[in-house]
């Protein structure tokens, strides 16, 4: 058994299992504040990503009290987040002064920009690779560049679907780690932390909204129903991409990428050997 003691600091990677275990013992005894602080002293190159959901902005609200230099945000903007979301990036922006760095899908810096590219709603068409080009490749290009080795994250065990079983570190399938402080909380206890601390919040939530993603995907939630219910409503989807298999998504974005190249080979190659069009018209003459 590792002695917590003996770790270097900053974490020397990657992680034996027997090693990710032992941290997940102690910090599993620690309450959230202590696991930032735990964080910030051991974790190599951390930042923290957000969307400015509840459970992110109590970890930012905390780390803003216990260290004067907190991990700088990451902010993967969708192009198709809520107005109101913009408006309270810019409020945290403003009561925080914690740095914060933004990307969006690659090339593209407006709904007018990547639709040109991808179509509209392309969501409903392949949402998968939706989800890589819009969350998850930003994600990776900003992981790159700016050489994060470690993020705090947002999620919850209660939050139910693929995160029941949330440890408070975990190793994802790049090698990069994932630090979940709240992970025990429960949506009442995060209400009550925003609440007690004045920490601002999107104002979807006093409209009927619990969790808010992109406009097109989040609804607003009915009495006793769970927390992420609003989000893709009456599908299976529990999470955007972000914390899937990275390597899968993208096979699954490349492979959809190639289908629709032949496609339009394909479509290309039919409008030219019309009567009629100058390719036609060539090869008759």
């Amino acid at each position: 058994m590792t002695s917590i003691e003996t770790l270097s600091k900053p974490l020397q990677l990657p992680l034996t299992p027997e090693v990710l275990a032992d941290i997940n013992a102690h910090l599993s005894q620690l309450q959230p504040k202590q696991i930032l602080e735990w964080a910030v002293e051991y974790l190599p190159n951390l930042y923290q990503t957000t969307a400015f959901g509840l459970t992110g902005l109590v970890a930012l609200d905390m780390l803003s009290k216990s260290t004067s230099s907190p991990p700088p945000l990451i902010f993967i903007d969708t192009l198709y987040h809520f107005k109101e979301t913009y408006d309270l990036v810019e409020e945290v922006k403003a009561k925080y002064q914690t740095p914060l760095h933004v990307y969006r899908p690659a090339g593209r810096n407006t709904v007018e920009d990547f639709e040109t590219k991808y179509g509209q709603r392309s969501w409903e068409r392949d949402e998968d690779t939706y989800d890589f080009v819009v969350k998850v490749e930003p994600a990776q290009r900003a992981y790159a560049e700016l050489g994060v080795q470690a993020v705090i994250t947002g999620r919850r065990a209660s939050q139910g679907g693929d995160r029941a079983l949330l440890k408070p570190l975990e190793v994802d399938s790049t090698g990069l780690l994932k630090l979940n402080p709240l992970f025990e909380w429960t949506f009442p206890i995060v209400e009550w932390y925003i609440t007690e601390n004045d920490v601002p919040c999107n104002r979807l939530l006093s409209q009927g909204y619990r969790s808010v993603g992109d406009w097109h995907s989040t609804v607003k939630v009915g009495e006793g129903q769970d927390e992420r219910a609003g989000r893709w409503a009456g599908r299976e989807k529990t999470e955007c991409g972000l914390h899937k298999d990275y390597f899968t998504m993208q096979k699954q974005a490349m492979k959809a990428s190639a289908v629709s190249v032949m496609k339009t080979i394909i479509v290309m190659h039919f409008i030219f050997d019309l009567p009629g069009t100058r390719s036609s018209s060539a090869v008759a003459g």
